[in-house]
């Protein structure tokens, strides 16, 4: 009888001591749960860094037209044409490695298979270009504001046309890159900072950032030399009580 006592006491002691100790384990746990949830908290922000920046190269198509009926001589005017604007280019103070020529693109009316019923006027016409690839942008686009003086002396330029227009790129983007994306961070920070002081919290350490792409594009439709660089920086931040 005495021994049954004492292996019913044992039994409710350790009974007690395992309540107990999954007691202890599961505050502990709860309290380890809390605190991870407490570190979990982080607010994602943006940061933009925009600056303008002057084209570095300019791309500029001079496109010239002739038109005859005679073979021989819409090649002997184009030949002539494409010396007059790089004589005009060249007094211009454009060097000669920036100036490039292709040959004339000549089409035969006559050999079109489809077309007007009505006759054309002249059965050849000729296109050519004349292109400068420079970075002296500032001095090209002076020149082109000269551009109507070979009108003038006969040569019919194709302005209009879409191959025609000077294309400006700005190719020094890793050059600014550092500093923008450190302005971008910057920034990013400031919002982040402004967050936790109004939501009462302490902003720690980044949790993961996410670099943007760097666009370039035109100003506006009026500018196209002047290049409008953008990035944006999205960065998530840890915070606390």
């Amino acid at each position: 009888m005495g021994i049954l006592m004492n292996s019913t006491k044992n039994t409710l002691i350790i009974s007690i001591s395992l309540i107990i100790s999954f007691a202890i384990v599961s505050i502990i746990g709860s309290n380890a749960v809390l605190e991870h949830k407490s570190m979990e908290r982080s607010v994602t922000v943006k940061g933009l860094s925009e600056r303008e920046y002057l084209a570095d190269t300019v791309i500029w198509p001079i496109q010239f037209t002739a038109a005859s009926n005679d073979l021989s001589e819409i090649y002997e005017t184009m030949e002539a044409s494409n010396k007059k604007v790089i004589a005009f280019l060249r007094e211009k103070g454009i060097e000669t490695d920036e100036i490039s020529s292709s040959a004339p693109s000549i089409t035969d009316k006559s050999a079109q298979r489809y077309g007007s019923s009505q006759p054309a006027e002249f059965r050849y016409t000729a296109t050519q270009a004349i292109t400068v690839y420079s970075s002296n942008v500032e001095q090209v686009r002076s020149v082109m504001g000269d551009l109507a003086e070979l009108g003038k002396e006969g040569i019919v330029l194709s302005s209009d046309d879409y191959q025609a227009q000077p294309e400006y790129l700005f190719t020094r983007l890793n050059e600014v890159k550092p500093e923008m994306i450190e302005e971008a961070t910057k920034k990013a920070r400031e919002v982040a900072e402004k967050f936790a002081t109004d939501s009462n919290s302490q902003l720690g350490k980044i949790k993961q950032a996410r670099q943007g792409q760097f666009s370039i594009s035109a100003r506006d439709r009026h500018n196209p030399h002047l290049k409008n660089v953008r990035v944006v920086s999205t960065i998530e931040y840890y915070l606390s009580d």
